[in-house]
Order: structure tokens, then C-alpha cells, then sequence
């Protein structure tokens, strides 16, 4: 009977081991696929890791930083051994012994942390862990342990033990989303980790294990009595003595968490506008996008230069700017000052005569980082503060003409275009200085006649305004009748030529960093002669002339020189002043965003106000 018994539990069994064997096929044979696939799937390239971007002023001040997460890599020289020998000990002893993985240790674990809640002991190696932040989740599955072994064993074959570690002391989470021991030094105590004392870096390593029970600026006591047990932890391994590890965990501790910085918003927005540019110019975007045939194909190359800048602000690069940080915050204060009534807006630009650099600007009134910064987006009619650049000085460039060489101002109609000189006066001849003191339209319009639109046009080539095209070659552009416009950093640029004849495209970068401090990209452009000396010095003069009798009255005369031109558009639409001392060449736009009359605030000369104050050297 026992036998008959025997015998059918044998046959009933027998599906049971059939389904047990062939899982444990489809395992051996999952596993020998994922382990012959490791070197396809594990590459040891750099992760896809956004490093900050840092920003500096003329003094050499970091101004600005953008990040989401804080990251600065550290090679594993710079790392100290201290902090090295904090986490070999305290997570894997026998890091330099095993190949990747540590059975061991697994169920070391089980008893360490049974029998302490505080000293919590991972069995993951540090190797397991790197593989865990670069190429798996933190899912807790069999599947995802499984995996997580295997990838172990086959980087220990791909990287050294000191590659490994590097790769685990630059990535690991200190929370409040910073990464990495060399990170976490300059957040939570503001100097590099070389500078830290034993207690503070004991300190951070106590983070790690868990970071949101160990956030320092949440649960400070919790991090502090950790980082005393992790210093017992080194006594115990004789790694320091006892009397060290006591006089460590009575060493008080004061953190100095790091505060983004995030000044200057107006100026730092256009830097990374500028960036784009620069790269655009110099890895041949720009080439690209200038001679693509069809619109879908300068798409394709304006699509592959952000994306090849957003690749190159991920890298961690440093930027060095000719920000003047206190005439930033001077002008900013100085115009939101003036631009209080409701809605009124303004964009400006200050550069500096002798560097051609941008120094401030101004973005608008409220201005939040990711705003429309009118310094250089702003696209309005520039009224006739684009006559000296494309009336006067082609004209004077033309022929042996000066400011005392006579000018027909009377009335003037091309076609059906007839320009009426402001409130309607009619002139008869004038001289040049004296149409140009006054803004007298018809004359402007006359000359660019008498110089050809054509060549008029050619003299604004160098400054390439990049909305002034062929369809704006008429009359009316004479008084700044655009189909557009310029941006207030357009017209100051060109402005700048006046300055001694030469022109250099001004820019706010001086160069582009690695984090190694390796120049990647810097402006490599050479002055253009634009203007002839004489057709500069008559400028001048007549720009100075408007502010001692024209229409630049109010204008404060500074230092030996100061020259601007005003203008205006069509029902005081916009309010505009450009020009220069001998500091700095300025150019401002005063109107409403969705353009009104601002023809009371022409009336009190608010346009010059802002001049003023932006051309000034004195700062508080």
C-alpha cells in the first residue's frame, strides 16, 4: 500500500518539477543573455549630468548661476583621503577585495542593522550603488537586484577600483538637490572641500545613507549624532584613534549653506542670448543658417545650434562677462525710477567707448528672470535717431560736404510720399547743422535721395540690424519708417562707430570657460573703419550741437563731450535718445508694449531723463 502510495505522489509531482524545472531554464537562460549583452548595454562615457553655469563680472565676481541640480565633479587626487577612508569603511570594507559584489555582505547587513536602528548598513557595494545611480532605477525588485549584480561584475572589468570610487564620491545624493562630496562641501558649508575640517566632512558623509533623515537643514541633530557614530566607526577600524574620533564629535559644527546667485537677471538673460550666438559664430552655425536655400533648411540649422548650446551649458562652463556690476544696479534703479506710471516700459544699453563691451542694460520695469528683456528683443521704429547713421553720415561720406554745407529743407514729395517736418514748418535752405538741430524731415528725406537708397543702405551692413531688409529700402526710412524696427541694443551698437570711425559688434562675453579653465569660445573680431575721420568728427559735432541747442536740450553735458539724437514716431509712439560721452555710447526706448501715445511724457522729456542717468560714471 505505502508503495502504490509512494508511487502516485512520485506521478503527481511530476508536473510540479516539470513547471519548477523550466523556470529555472528560463532564468539560467535569461541570465546568460542579459550577462552576454553587459557590454553592449554598460558604457562607462560620462552620464548625462547638467553641471552649473557660472557667471562673472569685470571684477571677477560670480553674478549669476544657473542650475537645477549643484554638481562640481572632483578627480579623485582632489578628493581627500579622509573622506575617502569615511565611506570605504563605513560601506565597503572590502571594496579593493571583491569584484563588484559581496554575498557577504548581504547578510552582514541583515545582522548589523537587526541590531541597530542609528548605523544603518547597506549590502550594496559601492560599485552596485555607481551602477544603481548611472544605469538602473532605485526600484526595489528581485529583477532590478538581479540586474544590478551583473552590471556590478562587468564594470569592475570595464574600470579600476580608483575609476569606480571617483565615479561614487561625485554622484552620490547629499540632498536638497546637490550631488557629489565635492558639491556638497561648497553648498553646506561654502568652501571647497579642501578647506573643510575632518569634523565637517564627517559631517557630510553622514548624509548620504539617507538624505532626507540626514538633511542638515532639517534634522541637524540627526546628521550630528551620525557623523559621530561614523567617527566611532573609523576609532574602531583604527583608522584615527579614539581621542581623535572624541575631539572630532565635539567639534562644533556651523553650516554656511550656499545661496544661488541670482543677481543682475537683465544682464545675465541676454549673456545666455549672447552665448547661443557665439557658438552660432564660431562652430559655423551662423555660415549655415545664412546661406541655407530654404526656410525648412535654415530651421534644421538653427534646431541643431540650440541644441548643440544647451549641450555646451550642461558641461559646467564658466563665463566671464564685462558686466560693470555697480552701474547695473545704479541704472536699474535709476530707470524703474523713472518708469513708474502704469504699463510704461523701457529698454537701454550702455557700452563702454574704449572695450566696445556691453557694461548694463536695462530690461525692463518689474523685470523677472525669463522675461521679454527689451534691451534686445524689443523691435520698435527708431524715428529719426537712425538719421546720422543712414542720412548724414552717407551723405558726408558722398562728397566734400561739412555742417556749414547748405541744405534745401523746403517741401518734398517723391511719388505720392510727401514727409512733413514736425508741427507741419516749412524751411526753406539751411545749412547741415541746422537740419540736423532740428530734425528737419524733408531735408533727410532729400538727402537720401541725393545719396541713393542703395548705398545709404550699404553703409548700415557692418552693424547688421537684423530686421531692416530689402523691403524696408524707401523713403520713409529716412525717418526711421521701418517695416519693423530696431532693439535698443541694435541702435547702440551702431552708435558706438561713432565713437572714433570703427566698428566692433559690442558683446557682454569676454570668454567661455570649461571647468578645467580651458577657453572653449571667445570673440575673435577685428575693427571695421565704417565712418572716414572727418565724417566722424562732423558727427560728433553734430550730435553735440543737439544737445547744446536742438532737440537734445536736457541732456546733461558730461566730462569734454556729449552728443545724442533724438527721436520719435508717429503719434508719439515710441521715445528714443542715442549717443555718447566719453565714457560710455548709450541708446534708450521709452513707449508702452502695446504701443499708445506716451506724448505727455515726451513733454517732460522723460526719454533724456533716462539718458542721463544711464550715461553717468558716478554709481552709488
Amino acid at each position: 500500500m505505502r508503495q502504490v502510495t509512494g508511487l502516485l505522489l512520485i506521478l503527481l509531482l511530476f508536473p510540479l518539477l516539470y513547471v519548477i524545472q523550466q523556470g529555472i531554464v528560463k532564468e539560467w537562460n535569461d541570465s546568460k543573455q542579459l550577462q552576454d549583452s553587459m557590454h553592449d548595454t554598460i558604457t562607462l562615457t560620462e552620464p548625462f549630468v547638467p553641471i552649473p553655469i557660472s557667471m562673472t563680472d569685470r571684477d571677477g565676481r560670480v553674478f549669476a548661476e544657473e542650475y537645477v541640480e549643484w554638481r562640481q565633479p572632483l578627480t579623485l587626487d582632489e578628493i581627500p583621503l579622509f573622506a575617502r577612508d569615511l565611506f570605504l569603511t563605513s560601506e565597503d570594507k572590502g571594496f579593493f577585495e571583491h569584484r563588484g559584489y559581496d554575498i557577504a555582505a548581504i547578510f552582514r547587513a541583515f545582522a548589523v542593522n537587526a541590531a541597530n536602528d542609528d548605523l544603518q548598513q547597506g549590502g550594496s557595494t559601492i560599485t552596485q550603488q555607481v551602477v544603481r545611480m548611472r544605469f538602473l532605477t532605485n526600484e526595489k525588485t528581485y529583477e532590478r537586484k538581479f540586474k544590478e549584480l551583473l552590471y556590478a561584475a562587468e564594470l569592475e572589468k570595464h574600470a579600476s577600483k580608483e575609476e569606480i570610487l571617483e565615479m561614487y564620491m561625485n554622484e552620490m545624493f547629499f540632498g536638497n538637490q546637490v550631488y557629489g562630496i565635492g558639491a556638497a562641501a561648497t553648498f553646506y558649508f561654502s568652501r571647497p572641500i579642501s578647506e573643510l575640517t575632518h569634523a565637517e566632512i564627517a559631517f557630510l558623509a553622514a548624509i548620504p545613507n539617507n538624505p532626507s533623515r540626514y538633511d542638515p537643514l532639517k534634522h541637524f541633530d540627526k546628521t550630528k549624532k551620525r557623523q559621530e557614530l561614523l567617527l566611532s566607526v573609523l576609532a574602531n577600524n583604527d583608522i584615527i584613534s579614539a581621542e581623535e574620533a572624541t575631539a572630532l564629535q565635539q567639534e562644533p559644527i556651523q553650516l554656511h549653506v550656499k545661496r544661488k546667485a541670482n543677481e543682475h537677471t537683465m544682464y545675465s538673460s541676454y549673456v545666455l542670448a549672447e552665448l547661443e550666438k557665439l557658438i552660432g559664430r564660431v562652430e559655423g552655425f551662423e555660415h549655415k543658417i545664412r546661406q541655407a536655400k530654404t526656410d525648412d533648411e535654415k530651421q534644421l540649422h538653427k534646431d541643431a545650434l540650440k541644441r548643440r548650446t544647451a549641450e555646451v551649458m550642461t558641461s559646467g562652463i564658466q563665463i566671464e562677462t564685462a558686466l560693470h556690476s555697480k552701474k547695473q544696479r545704479s541704472d536699474e534703479a535709476r530707470m524703474s525710477a523713472l518708469v513708474t506710471p502704469k504699463d510704461l516700459q523701457a529698454g537701454a544699453v550702455v557700452i563702454d567707448n574704449v572695450t566696445k563691451e556691453i557694461v548694463s542694460l536695462y530690461g525692463g520695469k518689474d523685470f523677472q528672470k525669463g522675461d521679454f528683456n527689451r534691451a534686445y528683443r524689443a523691435i520698435r521704429q527708431p524715428g529719426s535717431a537712425m538719421k546720422p547713421l543712414l542720412v548724414y553720415a552717407p551723405y558726408l561720406e558722398s562728397g566734400p560736404y561739412n555742417e556749414r554745407t547748405p541744405i534745401d529743407s523746403s517741401a518734398i514729395c517723391i511719388g505720392a510720399y510727401c514727409p512733413q517736418n514736425i508741427g507741419g514748418y516749412t524751411y526753406g535752405t539751411t545749412t547741415l547743422k541746422e537740419a540736423f538741430r532740428h530734425s528737419h524731415n524733408t531735408a533727410a528725406v532729400r538727402l537720401l535721395r541725393k545719396v541713393g537708397i542703395e548705398k545709404a543702405f550699404g553703409y548700415l551692413q557692418p552693424f547688421q540690424f537684423e530686421h531692416i531688409t530689402k523691403a524696408d529700402y524707401t523713403y520713409p526710412a529716412a525717418l526711421g519708417g521701418f517695416q519693423v524696427g530696431v532693439t535698443p541694443l541694435e541702435l547702440a551698437s551702431a552708435y558706438s562707430s561713432f565713437v572714433d570711425g570703427t566698428y566692433v559688434e559690442p558683446h557682454a562675453i569676454r570668454t567661455v570657460k570649461s571647468r578645467s579653465g580651458d577657453i572653449l569660445y571667445r570673440w575673435e573680431e577685428q575693427p571695421l573703419e565704417v565712418w572716414s575721420p572727418s565724417t566722424t568728427a562732423t558727427i560728433r559735432t553734430l550730435l553735440e550741437d543737439v544737445v547744446v541747442n536742438g532737440t537734445g536740450k536736457g541732456i546733461t553735458y558730461r566730462t569734454t563731450y556729449t552728443g545724442a539724437k533724438t527721436g520719435t514716431t508717429d503719434r508719439y509712439k515710441d521715445l528714443w535718445v542715442a549717443g555718447l560721452n566719453d565714457a560710455y555710447t548709450t541708446a534708450v526706448w521709452i513707449g508702452f508694449d502695446k504701443p499708445a501715445s506716451i506724448e505727455k511724457y515726451s513733454k517732460v522729456k522723460i526719454h533724456l531723463q533716462a539718458f542721463n542717468a544711464l550715461s553717468s560714471e558716478s554709481h552709488p
